[in-house]
């Protein structure tokens, strides 16, 4: 049993021996099987290198060549083009050449004619000087054979002729001057009178009269004796704390306040009513009523001037500046409110600087201080134009206000394209229909004269004068005028009304010519 499993062993040895050697020889086999296969795969690699090699030496050949052939076709346009430059500046060049020589032999031709004329002109200079001695010897001789004949010389000669022409002049300007006088007498009344006239018409007594006069309404004619007071104490009173002058009259149930400052007037009205209604009228309580109205019309003076910038829209005004815009409200100029005058015209600088692309802040700024100057707490003898200047660069307004608050009376130069801005401006305002007074009379008759004027040319059947007095509107005969000469109407009423009226603004005239066909169906 124990041989079997021994040469069991040893059979299992040698299988596994044989095993192993037969593994070896075919692993032995594989590799060079393996090695074959590599050597042949190595080959046909190096091949196809080569072959590629070859290929891509040939594209490189190609590709260099062709290269060549576009450099060189470039480089032979670059000479040609430098070649055609090169013709082109000596064909430039020639050209040049041959305008020089011809200018040069136009000079030429001009220099010989210049030197013929100078040649010309010396010897006509030089035959001149010998004609001009001659004629002075001539005149020389002439004039000794004259003094022989008359037995004067030249000089005695020219005293007796300026003595005759002196004593001929003096009986010419004797004459002059005697018609001279004798018109002066013939028109020296009409003148006085128009002169008379004028300064009369200047003066505006009814417009005085109301802007410095107020009309204070009583209840009774009783009230009157209690302001007059026991020997007249009371009305005393009133005029010392007020500075106003009281009327008390024969009219019925009415005193009058008279003071050329509006705000002191107002005060006395204010006062005076106060004093009425609360029935106590003595000096001390009026010296106590009349100072609490002064600080009462004080502060609505601000506070008006503060509504004004606001509503104007004006910013950064300085306070004292604010306060002489509320005095305004109690002063007026030729019959029209300051205070809405200088509004209006803040607005139209406005409207007039936004058409011309100027700032209309600043424009509306200088059309509402232009008059500051006629409200001065104390009486100057400055133009208002200059005192509102001052005021207003004492307050820090800028240069081109100021100066248009003092050029729009043309009393300084203007410097500014806002000064002439303020002073039309101030000028529209004033001249507009209605905003100053006039008497009704003179303004009926102007626009009757407007009419009147029409009328006077051919051809006109209707004239009318609208836009109180702006406007004139003509309405001729189709028949007897054309269109053309409604034309040269218009023009020749427009030079008519120029040279025979006189009236504020401007005046427009509109010529309406018009043709009608009527016919009737039946």
């Amino acid at each position: 049993m124990g041989n079997t499993v021994l040469i069991i062993v040893g059979v299992i040895l040698i299988a596994g021996t044989l095993g192993f050697l037969l593994a070896k020889l075919l692993e032995k086999n594989n590799a060079s099987q393996i090695v074959s296969n590599a050597k042949k795969e190595a080959a046909n690699i190096v091949k196809e290198a080569k072959s590629e090699g070859e290929s891509i030496k040939k594209d490189k050949i190609l590709q260099a060549k062709e290269k060549f052939i576009e450099l060189k076709s470039e480089h032979e346009k670059v000479i040609l083009s430098r070649d055609k430059k090169i013709n082109d500046a000596e064909k430039r060049t020639r050209d040049k050449e041959s305008q020089v020589s011809s200018e040069l032999a136009k000079n030429k031709k001009l220099n010989k004619e210049v030197e013929a004329k100078i040649k010309d002109y010396d010897d006509r200079l030089e035959y001149l000087d010998k004609r001009q001695s001659d004629i002075d010897k001539l005149h020389a001789s002439k004039v000794q054979q004259l003094e022989v004949i008359s037995g004067l010389s030249a000089d005695d000669a020219k005293e007796q002729l300026v003595e005759s022409l002196k004593d001929q002049a003096k009986s010419d300007a004797m004459a002059f001057i005697q018609n001279a006088m004798e018109e002066a007498k013939l028109t020296a009344e009409q003148d006085a009178k128009k002169v008379i006239i004028n300064t009369i018409q200047r003066i505006g007594t009814e417009e005085a009269v109301e802007n410095c006069v107020s009309v204070f309404n009583l209840e009774s004619d009783d009230v009157k004796g209690r302001i007059i007071g026991r020997e007249g104490r009371n009305i005393r009173a009133i005029e010392a704390a007020t500075g106003v002058e009281i009327i008390v009259d024969d009219t019925p149930e009415a005193i009058i306040l008279s003071c050329f400052d509006s705000v002191r007037r107002e005060v006395a009205r204010l006062s005076l009513h106060k004093l009425v209604t609360d029935g106590r009228i003595h000096p001390a309580r009026i010296e106590e009523v009349v100072k609490k109205t002064t600080k009462q019309i004080e502060q609505e003076i601000v506070e008006v001037g503060k509504r004004t910038v606001i509503d104007l829209g004006i910013h950064g005004l300085h306070p004292e500046l604010i306060k002489a815009v509320g005095r305004m409200k109690y002063r007026s100029s030729y019959g029209q409110n300051l205070l809405q005058h200088s509004r209006e015209v803040a607005k139209l600088c406005a409207t007039m600087a936004a058409e011309l692309g100027i700032n209309p802040k600043l424009a509306k700024r200088a059309g509402l201080l232009h008059d500051i100057g006629k409200v001065p707490e104390t009486e100057s003898e400055m133009p208002h134009a200059l005192l509102g200047m001052e005021w207003a660069e004492k307050y820090g307004e800028k240069p081109d206000v100021c100066n248009a608050i003092g050029a729009h009376h043309d009393e300084i130069e203007m410097k500014t394209l806002l000064a002439p801005i303020v002073q039309v401006c101030d000028a529209i305002s004033g001249a507009r229909p209605g905003a100053r007074r006039q008497v009704l009379d003179s303004y009926i008759q102007r626009l009757k004269d407007l009419e009147d004027i029409a009328f006077g040319f051919a051809g006109v059947k209707k004239a009318y004068a609208i836009q109180a007095g702006r406007e004139l509107r003509v309405i001729v005969e189709s028949e007897k005028v054309n269109d053309e000469k409604a034309s040269a109407l218009s023009f020749e009423i427009s030079q008519k009304i120029q040279t025979d009226m006189t009236y504020p603004g401007q005046v427009k005239i509109t010529v309406i010519r018009e043709t009608r066909a009527v016919n009737i169906a039946k």
